[in-house]
């Protein structure tokens, strides 16, 4: 198969803080509802998160559940919703990958161990809180016995693993991918962890929907989100064959290392990983009309994310419209990439753009063509990326465009 070949999107599977249905999910954004609400009211500080409403009984027996962290439970489903959206994967299992991100594994499990209070440590501890646990029970659940693997690059794990998956379908080492993210980190001491960070955003009495604000001159940090994201991806030629609907074709990508420190990012880092993107899909910047930007809403990472997208874009980045949607379902960690990747691929298909939310006055450092209204049509969208830049100076952009 030729390393050219177009990669498409044929399966799309979410669970997440706005639901488990692609399109109610994308609808929501569109509309501008923040998912994201105050939780553990017992902590020192206020702690804002967007946190899934998951009916676990819909894939698991509770005999099923022993040893099963919740990170595991959500990437069973939303594959699950992928396999089903896509029709089948339809494919001999060993010809069929599956490829996930996860940046913190089993936290939910993890936590109860440390807080046992009668010092009985649950014996399946460590095979609910290893990172490749859940792919290990995707796998198990489709079948799946090809290539099983698992990506842990912080906040960029599942755009990095989308990548990876699309070049194992381009090389013809699988014939269909079934790749994502997942991350189920609300708890109370991996909040407590990221609080120390001071990349927590702040909040009023009353006021959790709106504490996170990307690119705003008022912005204080994130808040943490949970969820899985998966898509199946297949040759354009063989879904073709199959019939199967195309939401968009993946046709490029790009992956850089700033290599200069472990957590303040870096704008030649970010825009090598643009060019990269650019460069794979043979497009220009002024050919890409869209950014579902990675704009967590800290002070030093929006402005370096804006100033490599001009760096990049030049003279036509006021062409590019760019929304963060973090505002709305939080920070997803390892699972962002697959979530963002998912929302952008909607975007192309309905040829709608998110808003930006929350940024009634747009930091004078972080000045670009950002989507402030809701439910804004873009008939003309034909190309859109999606940004995720991690802790450890790990940058991955994908690049979708209009099927």
């Amino acid at each position: 198969m030729s390393f050219n070949t177009p990669i498409a999107v044929t399966g799309l599977g979410v669970v997440s803080p706005h639901g488990d249905t692609p399109d109610a999910v994308f609808a929501a954004l569109m509309r501008g509802k923040s998912a994201v609400q105050a939780v553990f009211p017992d902590l020192p500080k206020p702690t804002a998160a967007a946190t899934v409403a998951f009916d676990v009984s819909r894939w698991f027996t509770k005999l099923q559940l022993a040893g099963v962290d919740r990170v595991s439970q959500l990437a069973v489903a939303a594959a699950d919703l992928a396999v089903k959206d896509a029709g089948s994967l339809d494919a001999d299992p060993e010809r069929v990958g599956v490829y996930v991100g996860c940046g913190m594994g089993g936290a939910g499990s993890l936590e109860a161990a440390y807080r046992s209070s009668n010092g009985r440590v649950p014996p399946l501890t460590v095979p609910a809180f290893m990172p490749n646990a859940p792919a290990a029970h995707v796998a198990m659940r489709q079948h799946v016995l090809g290539p099983v693997l698992t990506y842990a690059v912080a906040c960029a794990s599942s755009a990095v693993a989308i990548a990876e998956a699309a070049k194992a379908v381009q090389c013809g080492e699988v014939d269909v991918a079934l790749v994502g993210g997942t991350e189920a980190l609300i708890v109370p001491g991996v909040v407590l962890a990221w609080q120390a960070m001071q990349t927590m955003a702040s909040f009023e009495p009353g006021a959790a929907a709106g504490a996170v604000r990307p690119f705003a001159a008022d912005r204080s940090g994130f808040a943490l989100g949970e969820g899985a994201a998966f898509l199946v991806l297949e040759s354009a030629e063989r879904a073709k064959r199959r019939g199967a609907r195309v939401y968009a074709t993946l046709s490029g990508w790009g992956i850089s290392c700033d290599a200069t420190h472990l957590t303040k990012p870096d704008v030649p880092g970010q825009a090598r990983a643009l060019r990269a993107a650019l460069r794979r899909a043979d497009l220009q910047p002024r050919d890409v009309g869209y950014c579902n930007a990675h704009g967590t809403a800290t002070r030093i990472g929006d402005v370096i994310e804006r100033d490599a997208l001009a760096e990049v874009w030049g003279s036509d980045f006021d062409q590019l419209r760019v929304s963060s949607t973090k505002a709305l379902h939080g920070h997803l960690l390892g699972a962002a990439g697959a979530l963002e990747a998912a929302i952008t691929v909607l975007a192309l298909h309905q040829r709608q753009l998110p808003p930006n939310a929350h940024c009634s006055e747009v930091d004078p450092a972080c000045r670009m063509n950002l989507v402030t209204e809701t439910g804004l049509a873009a008939p003309q969208l034909n190309a859109a990326i999606s940004n995720s830049f991690a802790f450890g100076g790990t940058n991955a952009v994908l690049l979708f465009e209009r099927a």
